[in-house]
């Protein structure tokens, strides 16, 4: 079976959104399915929820490590060696470069990127501060946060509900968490959208002008850093900087890859649940007036956007021997890609997937992974999401579209760039 029509390779195929007809389609026909894309990459397309579940706990026939976790893009690499010493970070590319070409034991310093036992190690490391127990701590404040944005736009009846609204929260949130300055944190947010939006020529003239742009992060990780290595405070950097794994200290690339990861992950996938969500609530005006109804449907409402919408397309994996899924023969070395939006609407698990039900139960959703591989911040994402649209449903009334929404040029991130949104104004709150 050939479903030769479908590429998923090419991210043009995904600026109208999600291509959920073609992940339907490979789930339905041929749920583990060999695709040949038209940039030249190949590989596994696994599309059932329980085949997706079945390959994420298995990290030992499953790598994340042994050749990263997105679709191969050997030019991509190739500039970013090149152009790495004209952002000053070429000393943490070189060793990135090496360590993911296995020239040193241990992998990728991307915790992402890591296998078992290393990635246990390293999760360890920081998972205390996004623990349950840990994130209600910080309820009161994120919840402060949520009023004063949503204060900030509900008067004026409109706003650019992905700058304004969307982007605030996780990002003002993960940067107090690491203890960037104020005046940096627009910066990371600029930096997150270039590391993520490397296929969309908006964000810069060319590709390898965003490829570059990426390793700016490596520079900001280092600032931060001078800023806490002799005078601790309360916060990741800080945190990072004095603990130590098998008493040793993180190197400066493993620091540099952990504030790359907790920036750009701490921000940059719930403003995008945020996006998707305010333009489901817009297209389903009677889920939405559900919800204005009934408030206490709004954590089951997050769970169904997360379904309906997740923020990350795929995740890749690398066989390490041969094996087998469906009776479909999984040759040694060959890509994985685990794809969510299909795994999340699989008719077997899911009553009638195709309807977004804000009061739907049970939601066994995987927007957040599963295994080895859970999403460190479920528990602050969830509570950040919540937050948000806890001000938003009573107080931006009657929202609808006001221009067109523009997304991602991407087939891994289902991002939105600018949605503008008019709604009834309203009164900031009374604190």
């Amino acid at each position: 079976m050939t479903l030769s029509h479908i590429d998923l390779t090419n991210p043009d195929n995904f600026l109208d959104g999600t291509p959920h007809e073609w992940l339907n389609e490979l789930r339905n026909e041929d749920p583990v399915h060999w695709h040949e894309g038209s940039s030249g990459a190949a590989f596994w397309c696994v599309t059932k929820w329980e085949d997706l579940r079945h390959v994420s706990r298995n990290p030992a026939l499953f790598s994340s490590q042994r050749r990263g976790t997105n679709m191969p893009n050997p030019r991509m690499e190739e500039m970013m060696r090149k152009h790495a010493e004209q952002e000053g970070a070429a000393g943490v590319m070189a060793e990135m470069q090496k360590q993911a070409q296995g020239a040193e034991p241990g992998g990728f310093p991307i915790m992402l990127m890591m296998d078992p036992p290393r990635h246990v190690k390293f999760r360890r490391l920081v998972q205390r501060s996004f623990t349950p127990r840990y994130v209600s701590g910080l309820e009161p404040h994120i919840r402060e946060l949520a009023r004063s944005i949503v204060d900030g736009v509900v008067e004026k009846g409109s706003c650019e509900f992905v700058t304004e609204v969307a982007s605030e929260l996780p990002l003002q949130v993960i940067c107090e968490m690491m203890g960037v300055p104020e005046e940096d944190r627009h910066e990371i947010f600029e930096i997150s959208n270039r590391m993520i939006g490397f296929d969309d020529p908006e964000l810069g003239e060319d590709q390898s002008e965003r490829a570059m742009a990426s390793i700016g992060m490596f520079a900001k990780a280092t600032k931060v850093a001078e800023l806490y290595r002799e005078n601790p405070q309360e916060n990741l950097t800080s945190f990072l900087l004095h603990r130590d794994i098998d008493g040793e200290k993180l190197s400066e690339t493993e620091y540099a890859a952990f504030f790359l990861l907790l920036c750009v992950a701490g921000n940059e996938t719930t403003r995008t649940v945020t996006s998707n969500g305010m333009k489901l609530l817009i297209d389903h005006p009677d889920q939405l007036q559900r919800l204005v109804d009934d408030p206490s449907l709004i954590p089951s409402a997050v769970e169904e956007i997360l379904r309906f919408e997740p923020a990350v397309h795929h995740f890749r994996r690398t066989a390490t021997q041969e094996t087998e899924i469906r009776g479909r023969t999984i040759k040694e070395d060959d890509p994985v890609l685990i794809w969510y939006p299909a795994a999340n609407r699989d008719e077997e698990v899911f009553e009638d997937p195709e309807r977004f039900d804000v009061g739907r139960h049970p939601n066994e959703h995987l927007s957040f992974g599963i295994g080895e591989h859970f999403c460190l911040g479920a528990s602050l994402a969830r509570l950040e999401l919540n937050a948000i649209f806890d001000e938003i449903v009573p107080r931006l009334r009657n929202p609808e579209l006001a221009g067109p929404v523009r997304r991602l040029r991407s087939n891994f991130i289902n991002g939105v760039k600018e949605m503008p949104v008019r709604f009834d104004p309203g009164k900031r709150s009374a604190s």
